[in-house]
């Protein structure tokens, strides 16, 4: 599982989003989202370098999170 820290992100339809990015790219993915923390954490087969560009792509600054 990736934990990430996710910017910007400060409502539902922020949530919304970044989860379809990471879901386009696998249907199966497990987001969690933790929106006043701005974490998100993804269970995926994905690369984390495929999860980050989907996130950033989406508009959404991403950085890993500290011990991921």
């Amino acid at each position: 599982m990736y934990e990430l820290n996710v910017l910007k992100m400060n409502c539902g339809g922020c949530v919304r989003s970044v989860t379809q990015a990471v879901q386009a790219l696998d249907s199966a993915a497990r987001v969690e989202v933790d929106l006043a923390g701005k974490k998100v954490r993804v269970a995926t087969e994905m690369g984390l370098d495929a999860i980050k560009s989907a996130i950033i792509n989406a508009g959404y600054p991403v950085t890993e999170a500290s011990g991921s």
